[in-house]
């Protein structure tokens, strides 16, 4: 099978150029710059007048729920949301049923994934108060890292002893593993709650989650696990920052394709954060409602400006659905989390459009750098070679966010009503045309990704 993709702006390694991708396979043949097409039989030609070609996305912050928790979402629908926005590769988190922090667990979820999903996909590892020891038989290749919860969170993995942090931390830098961690100070949470519900109630308003989940509990953790990093060298990637103030940890890094490596501690920014304001609970109420916690204004746009001062590194979704039943109430009992896979890539070009970033950078945060940041094998690039995980989008006519377009099982959104200027038109994963302008390829599945082990 061979296929041209012609006509197009390809974005790629800082640069925007107009040309064709020629795949084979599953694989990149050949990249050619100009305007001229190449006479060759293809298979497939695909016109990208007028588009901008991408490498995939790789999402490296999703909760896909299965297995235990199939009535939110599941490897098949979520995946498929994926692919419908243009993400081609995701690494999912260990907070299932059972949690994913035995062997056992972890090839389940592969097996499980092997069979379902659409698109590319690793796991990360979990973390517990005592299961350290287990590191060391790991497969690098096969796993992005390992994800530790310092902060009560969906799915009580909360690891609160200080000996097992020193030890997570030491024997992640020892043996090469990244650690990605949730940082929020459980006993600050606590504490805030505690105020918050003898001052409003048992069940404290959606707009005071930020009093609650607050700058302070957020700063407090990071600086610890930053702090633990630093002692043992060892390689931190702090999910979903929230706060401006958490940003004064992280060292400027503004990459080039002479000099590719990144600190070895690093910053990711989640969609929700980055287009949110804690303006719209007043409007979006819990639907909005995440840990970390939607923050203010000011926290957003300086987040936006992080992402191109080097602070922050990666941008993923936090993609977390519930069933919206679920989602109801204030606090303390509506559900945390909400699904964005299938509108991360638009809504980040909602926010090129604005100037807040070039399409370049885009690239570099959604592609390069996860790619980088977990030594990828073979993805996050358009180059000869590698795997043709590809998304083509264009600017397009106006078009609105409603249940009928959401693909995920939990059929909601917090951009339900939002007027989009941007399409995915085309996502192609391993090669396989896996969406074609509303079309969707039910018999393409992904495959596991695959790490190049760190030197120590």
């Amino acid at each position: 099978m061979k296929t041209l993709i012609a006509g197009g702006t390809i974005v790629n390694e800082g640069r925007m150029f107009d040309g064709c991708v020629v795949i084979e396979h599953d694989c990149i043949e050949q990249i050619i710059e100009g305007i001229e097409t190449p006479r060759e039989h293809y298979d497939e030609i695909i016109d990208a007048t007028g588009c901008f070609v991408l490498p995939g996305i790789i999402d490296d912050h999703v909760h896909f729920r299965e297995p235990g928790l199939t009535d939110k979402a599941d490897i098949q629908s979520e995946s498929r949301a994926a692919a419908y926005g243009g993400v081609t590769s995701y690494f999912e988190m260990p907070n299932t049923i059972p949690q994913t922090t035995t062997q056992e667990a972890l090839n389940e979820k592969f097996a499980l994934a092997k069979e379902k999903s659409y698109v590319n996909y690793s796991f990360f590892y979990g973390a517990t108060n005592d299961n350290y020891d287990t590191f060391e038989k790991l497969d690098k290749t096969r796993i992005p890292g390992v994800k530790l919860f310092m902060g009560s969170s969906t799915g009580n993995m909360l690891v609160d002893q200080y000996g097992s942090l020193l030890k997570i931390f030491k024997t992640a830098a020892e043996l090469g593993i990244v650690i990605m961690a949730h940082c929020e100070d459980t006993d600050t949470i606590n504490h805030n709650m505690e105020q918050m519900k003898k001052a409003y109630g048992d069940d404290p308003a959606v707009m005071l989650h930020p009093v609650i989940r607050s700058e302070e509990a957020c700063y407090e953790s990071s600086a610890l696990a930053v702090h633990l990093a630093q002692t043992f060298g060892t390689r931190l990637h702090i999910a979903h920052v929230s706060t401006a103030k958490e940003l004064e940890l992280f060292p400027k890094n503004l990459e080039n394709q002479d000099h590719p490596t990144l600190p070895t501690i690093t910053a990711e920014a989640c969609i929700a954060h980055l287009w949110f304001s804690s303006d719209d609970y007043l409007t979006k109420g819990a639907l909005i409602k995440c840990n970390p916690a939607v923050k203010t204004a000011d926290d957003r746009d300086a987040l936006r400006k992080a992402l191109n001062d080097g602070h922050i590194t990666t941008v993923g979704t936090d993609h977390a659905p519930h069933l919206l039943s679920q989602k109801q109430g204030g606090c303390v009992k509506a559900a945390s989390g909400m699904p964005m896979v299938q509108f991360s890539l638009v809504t980040m070009l909602e926010l090129v459009d604005a100037g807040v970033l070039s399409m370049e950078r885009l690239v570099e945060l959604m592609c390069h750098n996860p790619a980088r940041l977990f030594s990828i094998a073979q993805r996050g690039y358009i180059r000869k070679g590698y795997q043709a995980d590809i998304a083509i989008v264009r600017r397009s006519e106006p078009w609105t966010v409603t249940e009928n377009v959401i693909q995920s099982k939990c059929k909601w959104s917090p951009m339900m009503g939002h007027e989009y200027h941007w399409m995915v038109e085309h996502t192609f994963c391993n090669g396989q045309h896996i969406y074609n302008k509303g079309v969707f390829d039910a018999t393409c599945r992904g495959k596991a990704i695959t790490f190049q082990p760190m030197s120590l």
